[in-house]
């Protein structure tokens, strides 16, 4: 499937894949929005427009609190699909209010700041281990054997899901997100479908389980919080935990490895982070920004809008770019350079307004917990030969990253 031949922006092609930050220039050049007719999408490329959209609230992340598939132009999803969107639209990253507030205000209490930093020392027990085995084995992969599993563990942890059981978890992760690329393909919506009742039946007995023996987890406290008033159907329960542990765990898993990607193309930025661990906090912000790992995110358009002249109507789908809007020189000062000490750095890598990232002050406490460990811990790691970069492009991710460590 080609792009407009005037349009650079081409999510289908490995070489834009590989790099896409050369197109966003292009596309930002050619004005503020963009209809890109292979998947009937605006695209919205500029820091300001995106940031100012993923605050407005004609913009939504699901349209069906407020008008039929048949109002708002659009067919229904296929009846084969049904337990993937039955999961995914019961989640409040796809609700609106007062949905939406309802379960984020329940969820919250789990990702309080106090919570959060309860979890410190777990979070970084965890990761000196899994870098230690790194360093005792001489080296392997740096996305199975530190980048995966930290984030499944805190988050497999906080739900209460026990560890004999976390196994089909990232399986099952992988395969519902890949729904959320452009225009997947039948095989893609099928393990999809496959993984959203997998992981639906398996959380249906595990709530089960919790209602006879409470514990102290967060698929416990949502029982409590049920039982005392706060409403949560047991679908809503099912959809928010299957959203935690992809939204928990996805972005960190590729901030690590495509920042550590990036630190390795970059030696004279990673022999600054290494002199001096003090970096860490404004390096993890910095490759975020410079490698988004969600490069694009879709709102429906509720009411109309006009973006510099252009009519955007009522049923129309509009594509956020994150990774160009990242990478905005109206922001960021050269944003084409690896810049560890950059301090002024707004990026949306965590989007904005009222779905911005609730797991956010987690992800950073584990992207400075697996930084800090490899660099304490394995000062001479280094990489062993160039990544494969995955074929999707609105989570962006590598294959593996085969790394070894010097005696």
């Amino acid at each position: 499937m080609a792009a407009p031949s005037d349009l650079a922006f081409d999510p289908w092609d490995p070489a834009f894949v590989a790099d896409p930050y050369p197109a966003y220039a292009d596309l930002r050049e050619q004005g503020r929005v963009r209809y890109f007719e292979p998947t009937n999408q605006w695209l919205v490329a500029h820091h300001a427009d995106v940031s100012a959209l993923l605050r407005d609230r004609r913009l939504g992340r699901t349209y069906q609190h407020r008008f039929t598939h048949e109002e708002f132009g659009r067919a229904a999803p296929p009846p084969e699909h049904e337990p993937f969107h039955t999961l995914n639209d019961h989640g409040m990253l796809d609700l609106e209010p007062p949905d939406h507030t309802r379960i984020r205000r329940l969820v919250s209490k789990a990702f309080t700041p106090r919570t959060v930093e309860r979890l410190r020392p777990y979070v970084r027990g965890l990761a000196d281990d899994l870098v230690s085995a790194l360093v005792e084995a001489g080296g392997g992969d740096l996305l199975r054997d530190v980048a995966e599993p930290l984030p499944v563990a805190v988050i497999a942890e906080m739900l209460g899901i026990p560890e004999s059981d976390r196994a089909p978890l990232r399986p099952w992760s992988a395969d519902i997100c890949g729904m959320y690329e452009l225009n997947p393909s039948e095989e893609t919506a099928a393990r999809a479908v496959r993984a959203s009742a997998e992981f639906s039946d398996y959380l249906r007995d595990l709530i089960a389980e919790r209602r006879k023996h409470p514990g102290d987890d967060l698929i416990s406290g949502l029982i409590a919080a049920h039982d005392e008033g706060d409403r949560l159907t047991e679908q809503e329960m099912i959809s928010t935990c299957v959203l935690l542990l992809n939204a928990g765990h996805e972005a960190t898993v590729n901030s690590t490895v495509n920042g550590w990607w990036a630190l390795f193309r970059h030696p004279d930025q990673l022999a600054a982070l290494r002199a001096d661990h003090s970096l860490v906090p404004s390096a993890i912000e910095e490759l975020m920004r410079y490698d988004t790992p969600l490069q694009l995110f879709e709102r429906w358009v509720l009411d109309e809008i006009e973006i510099d002249g252009q009519v955007i109507p009522r049923g129309a789908e509009i594509a956020m770019l994150f990774g160009s809007a990242n990478h905005d020189p109206a922001v960021f000062t050269d944003p084409s350079r690896l810049d560890l000490t950059r301090r002024d750095n707004p990026h949306i890598s965590f989007s904005a307004g009222i779905h911005y990232c609730i797991g956010a002050p987690l992800a950073r406490i584990e992207l400075a917990a697996s930084m800090t460990a490899l660099l304490e811990k394995a000062p001479t790691l280094r990489l062993v030969a160039e990544p494969q970069r995955k074929p999707n492009f609105v989570i962006r991710g590598l294959e593996g990253l085969a790394v070894e460590v010097g005696r």
